[in-house]
């Protein structure tokens, strides 16, 4: 009895210091998305302009895109390409789903196997949270803001542009110190 007590006062522990440290540091609001997303407009080739620096990209040296393209059962297909260091180009095939509706700014990703699609865990949040009216420019994260890719149609963005969405990204609770540029091959 003694030992189940001790068992269960230690677990008690375990969980309330879990959830004290799930606590965010400060309160923040949520991640704003855009208002809708007309998807057709969307797709193409995108260059990656910055980052917040990531495992899965750790790889990527300069010369980063994501193409987008409609895929018969209208999921999007993703192909994401980048230069390595030894100058070879490394890519990964994925697709993507709108959550909430045709014109949902809100989608998933996933880069594992179709098998395994049926696992919550293999898609990823890909929130577009910034994007101008001509669909030139683009911010992408998630809810926990730990992401940020900053998404354009050319290799170069205008700098004041570019300082306008770096403000509005501030705004809504994302660190853009962290910001990585891609280089880019002219």
């Amino acid at each position: 009895m003694r030992m189940l007590a001790a068992f269960t006062g230690s677990l008690l522990l375990i969980t309330l210091g879990a959830e004290v440290f799930a606590q965010p540091v400060a309160a923040r609001p949520p991640l704003i998305t855009i208002a809708s997303l007309d998807v057709n407009r969307y797709l193409g080739t995108w260059y990656e302009v910055a980052k917040f620096p990531n495992r899965f990209q750790k790889q990527c040296v300069r010369d980063t895109t994501a193409t987008y393209g409609l895929r018969e059962d209208g999921r999007i297909r993703v192909v994401n390409r980048c230069r390595k260091a030894d100058g070879s180009m490394d890519a990964v095939e994925g697709v993507a789903r709108q959550v909430g509706g045709p014109a949902s700014p809100t989608l998933e990703v996933r880069f594992a196997p179709a098998f395994l699609s049926f696992l919550h865990i293999v898609w990823g949040d890909y929130w577009i949270i910034d994007l101008d009216e001509y669909y030139t420019l683009s911010a992408v994260s998630e809810p926990s803001r730990k992401y940020l890719w900053i998404l354009s149609r050319s290799r170069q963005v205008d700098p004041l542009a570019y300082q306008a969405l770096l403000t509005r990204l501030a705004a809504q609770g994302l660190d853009t110190s962290k910001l990585v540029p891609t280089p880019q091959t002219e």
